[in-house]
């Protein structure tokens, strides 16, 4: 690297503070590493003081870079697009890359989607799908119906209404009492896990009786407040930011099943879980039901760009068409950005039939080799789905501490609240695996052991 550039890298960091803010941190918080570069599934970090690390990026970039970086494919998709035009806006206009990007979310979605709705993001997806609901409910002459029930423990964005279907107490977002909307928050469904069922396959193990209790709580509650209510907004069967819990698909089934029963919309928001992350394409699937809407975001462009979507099916379509406005009312700049959806449609091109093989290898990996944190004293659950793996401990994880522990052992991560979890690019090979789980038990022995 020429001097001049070499001599540039640590003042980034030291320009960063108290110019940048960053994700839920100070102005003068711990200073941030500064990276310098990023390829297959590795990201070349440097710190403050010029120490330069090569780590295996364990988070795949906050779930979104599930091909790893600078992926030829995904370049060359980029490449093609801009040579044509980046950007034009979607009011009277059209493009192919949206056309046919549409065209393939519809065929891969849960239950039967008919229509789609590009947004800027997964937050903004949420935003589109609450306010379609109230729309929905209007042109069902149901206007009173203003609310929205969820479940605790839930996380579904940073704006104003994906923030009110968040969990109201434990969330992120407990600063905005009074201007953030009041909803309906049933239990957090019970603790699921799969586990071995003794015939090469796998089963959802559950406290039964906790299920069965949950069950009728939700109901009551759905019931209670039937009138009030638009629809029912939930993450399905993996909770993330909210705390990387997994429930039992059943919840689901329940979920549908009541809001058929009172005439509402079942919104699943997949933009964690969505494009294989959860071992199904969509985690919607693990309970075989098909939704009337769908958010996904994060990984459809394989982390190159933002770009979320919301789906919804024809019925829906349908009822919005014949409403007042006939229009969904909402309407971004860059929504349908062409080189967007141009890379989005190239990042599904590479899940094709590979990511199924891929998130088990790799689940299987983080299952072995993060099981060893179990028996260490200050952790609390050991867990993995897909290619999730998460250490719980029994009290809140010393974020900038650990973190720096598992960059010594070559591993980038980002503990959060009481949790040091990973979920790594698909493609990420079976030595890496290992080097995660190792870099991941090792920072938590040595910090909170």
């Amino acid at each position: 690297m020429p001097e001049s550039v070499a001599s540039t890298i640590e003042g980034i960091v030291a320009r960063d503070g108290g110019l940048l803010w960053h994700p839920y941190a100070p102005l003068d918080g711990p200073a941030p590493r500064a990276v310098t570069a990023a390829d297959g599934v590795r990201l070349t970090l440097t710190d403050a003081d010029g120490r330069t690390h090569e780590a295996i990026d364990a988070m795949a970039s906050w779930w979104c870079a599930v091909h790893g970086y600078r992926h030829p494919d995904l370049d060359a998709a980029a490449h093609a697009q801009i040579d044509r035009f980046a950007h034009v806006m979607f009011g009277g206009l059209t493009h192919a890359p949206a056309v046919d990007l549409a065209e393939r979310l519809i065929s891969l979605a849960p239950g039967s989607m008919a229509h789609a709705f590009f947004a800027d993001s997964g937050s903004v997806s949420v935003e589109v799908a609450l306010k379609l609901a109230l729309q929905y409910q209007a042109a069902k002459g149901r206007g009173r119906r203003q609310r929205f029930l969820t479940v605790r423990g839930g996380y579904h964005g940073d704006t104003f209404a994906a923030m009110s279907v968040c969990d109201p107490v434990d969330g992120m977002h407990a600063a905005f009492p009074g201007v953030v909307a009041t909803h309906v928050f049933a239990p957090r469904p019970p603790a699921a896990r799969l586990v071995p069922d003794g015939g090469g396959g796998e089963r959802w193990d559950v406290d039964e009786a906790a299920l069965a209790a949950w069950t009728a709580d939700f109901r009551e509650l759905a019931t209670a407040h039937a009138d009030e209510l638009a629809a029912i907004v939930v993450e399905p069967v993996l909770q993330g930011a909210g705390g990387m819990h997994v429930y039992h698909p059943d919840c689901l089934v329940t979920m549908r099943e009541v809001a058929d029963d009172l005439g509402l919309l079942l919104i699943v928001d997949e933009i964690a879980t969505g494009f294989g992350r959860t071992g199904r394409l969509f985690a919607s699937e693990w309970a075989g039901i098909a939704p009337d809407v769908v958010c996904v975001g994060k990984a459809l462009t394989g982390g190159y760009l933002t770009l979320a979507a919301v789906l919804t099916t024809r019925a829906v379509g349908d009822v919005i068409s014949r409403s007042t406005f006939r229009a969904l009312l909402h309407g971004p700049t860059f929504m349908a950005n062409p080189l967007a959806c141009a890379v989005a449609a190239a990042s599904l091109d590479l899940l094709g039939d590979t990511w199924s093989a891929q998130v088990a290898r790799v689940g299987r990996g983080l299952a072995t080799h993060l099981a060893p944190a179990a028996e260490l004293a200050g952790v609390r659950d050991v867990r993995t789905l897909g290619a999730v793996g998460v250490v719980q401990l029994h009290g809140p994880v010393d974020v900038a501490v650990v973190s720096a522990a598992a960059l010594e052992r070559g591993v980038w991560v980002r503990p959060f609240r009481d949790l040091v979890y990973t979920m790594p690019p698909y493609i990420t090979s079976d030595e890496d695996v290992t080097a995660i789980g190792a870099a991941i038990v090792g920072a938590v022995a040595e910090v909170h052991g």
